[in-house]
């Protein structure tokens, strides 16, 4: 989490909103990202699916069968589906997204039942680290 948290603030740098993200399988990264929505003008650059879109590359396969994708901030519904259709064995996340969260919050998307892929899941690593960054972020902003 500690390495998704130096990807966020690659975003931040950036000006984006700091979320950062990886996708581990078989013990190594093989792919990562950051939001990138404002400079790609692409609505779907959220982390968790550009790390989706390198780790396909990586393995040359869209479904990304035992693979972990950490993540700063709870993925919200577009990024879930995209999980689910990769079939992300395991997502862990930092801070809840009480408002747009589609993993426990907002929606519980990993137990839908209308999915026919069900993903273990972890919230709250570092939970204040990942926060204290969209916090800090947006007070900034405002």
């Amino acid at each position: 989490m500690r390495y998704a948290i130096r990807l966020a603030q690659r975003a931040e740098a950036r000006g984006e909103v700091p979320v950062g993200a990886l996708i581990v399988k078989d013990e190594q990264c093989i792919a990562e990202g950051w939001n990138d929505s404002i400079a790609s003008h692409d609505p779907t650059a959220h982390a968790e699916v550009v790390a989706l879109r390198h780790a396909g590359k990586t393995v040359e396969n869209y479904r990304l069968v035992n693979a972990t994708l950490y993540v700063t901030l709870e993925p919200c519904v577009m990024c879930m589906g995209a999980i689910s259709h990769a079939r992300i064995k395991r997502l862990v996340f930092g801070a809840f997204d009480p408002k747009r969260g589609a993993v426990c919050n907002a929606l519980s998307l990993t137990d839908a039942p209308f999915l026919n892929h069900r993903v273990d899941w972890n919230g709250g690593v570092l939970e204040t680290e990942c926060g204290d960054l969209l916090r800090d972020f947006f007070r900034a902003r405002r």
